[in-house]
């Protein structure tokens, strides 16, 4: 019987506690959204995606970042510049393995401002030379170079 009042106390408790609680959340009151313009810039992706999925949210994300930039060429200009185990994706020995990633991926250079830019070292430390490399990405001598050069020549705001 003891055991029984134990159990109906912790029950009154912790319906206390809950109600308690979720007004305290309410304190806060709800966020809303902020409706903001943003005017398109220069933006470079630092990327070294170690799987498929990350590399797959890179580009969920530029291609976002694109639509909010209305993918105007003249004023925006988006570069992903490729230096981690996404490289393989862009070889075209294995083409026939990644053929929807890379029509997505050429797709967004045709859509808009967004370029792609691999690292020749990196590349070749996968085993890959330029001419393994589909034509609708740049090869560049060094990630850690282009990515300084566009931030420090070109004005480019940096993205992890």
């Amino acid at each position: 019987m003891r055991w029984m009042q134990t159990v109906a106390w912790a029950a009154v408790a912790m319906s206390a506690y809950t109600h308690t609680h979720a007004a305290d959340n309410m304190l806060y009151g709800r966020a809303e959204i902020e409706n903001i313009e943003y005017a398109p810039q220069k933006v470079l992706y630092d990327v070294a995606a170690p799987d498929m999925a990350n590399f797959v949210n890179v580009l969920d994300r530029v291609s976002y970042l694109n639509n909010i930039y209305r993918a105007d060429p003249f004023a925006a200009s988006i570069v992903l510049v490729l230096h981690g185990d996404e490289i393989p994706f862009f070889a075209i020995p294995n083409h026939a393995r990644h053929e929807e990633l890379m029509q997505r991926a050429q797709s967004l250079t045709l859509a808009g401002p967004i370029e792609f830019r691999i690292c020749r070292i990196a590349a070749q430390a996968h085993g890959f030379e330029p001419r393994d490399i589909h034509g609708f990405v740049e090869v560049v001598p060094m990630a850690d170079a282009e990515i300084v050069r566009l931030q420090q020549e070109e004005g480019y705001a940096y993205m992890r």
